[in-house]
């Protein structure tokens, strides 16, 4: 069993014991986290849903955004990370929200930031915003330490 596989199952399974559920807003995971806590049998008990929000075009579409909204916010910041778990819990009505966005390479983003870099945020009876730097520029092994960190952070929080 790889880790992500152990840590969404171990999710699963407390969001199951507490009746509680998730809506997932992602980017650089490309949908891993969807796909890690979808794999877990029983998943329409706790996933409402999910979507990768990987332009500002499905920012719009996919969560409602708007472009007023980020005055002051960059994509792939803890402040956007955070909007957009908070936005995707409201929009499922979700007891939580999980968020990503990043560089995942080989380059880094028009921001600035570095490939392997990733913010990553929960909403919900805890909030957690914190920003993961991995150093690599592979883009497939970074994909899958930022779902393995979201998966870690939201593990953390229902641990609480």
């Amino acid at each position: 069993m790889n880790v992500t596989t152990d840590l969404a199952e171990k999710a699963a399974a407390k969001l199951k014991a507490r009746g509680e559920t998730i809506a997932i807003a992602e980017s650089s995971a490309g949908g891993l986290i969807s796909a890690a806590l979808l794999a877990v049998p029983g998943a329409s008990a706790y996933f409402l849903g999910g979507a990768v929000v990987y332009t500002r075009q499905a920012r719009r579409a996919l969560v409602s955004i708007p472009d007023t909204v980020m005055s002051g916010i960059r994509s792939a910041s803890e402040p956007y990370a955070l909007l957009l778990a908070r936005t995707v819990r409201e929009q499922h009505g979700a007891t939580w929200g999980l968020s990503e966005t990043g560089a995942t390479g080989p380059t880094g983003n028009r921001y600035g930031d570095p490939a392997g870099h990733a913010c990553i945020a929960i909403a919900g009876p805890v909030e957690r915003v914190l920003t993961v730097r991995t150093g690599s520029q592979d883009r497939a092994a970074n994909m899958h330490a930022f779902t393995t960190k979201a998966l870690e952070t939201l593990l953390a929080a229902l641990e609480e």
